[in-house]
């Protein structure tokens, strides 16, 4: 489970549609990233995404997940 990735998210007030959107994914694949059913995204999608939250590539997928956010 990527708990960063949808941490990050909520902490911008955007739903996976819309984050989804801004990358150019289906946020049917966007939910499978969030909950670790799909695995290995492209190092593109990982630096949308992470600009599109404020974040790091980093942070989002290698750390260790952020509870206190």
């Amino acid at each position: 489970m990527n708990l960063n990735l949808k941490i990050a998210r909520i902490k911008k007030n955007l739903t996976q549609v819309e984050l989804a959107e801004r990358v150019g994914v289906t946020s049917k694949y966007l939910s499978q990233l969030e909950t670790g059913t799909a695995k290995n995204p492209s190092k593109s999608l990982m630096e949308k995404l992470a600009e599109a939250l404020d974040s790091t590539v980093q942070v989002l997928f290698f750390s260790e997940n952020q509870k206190g956010w």
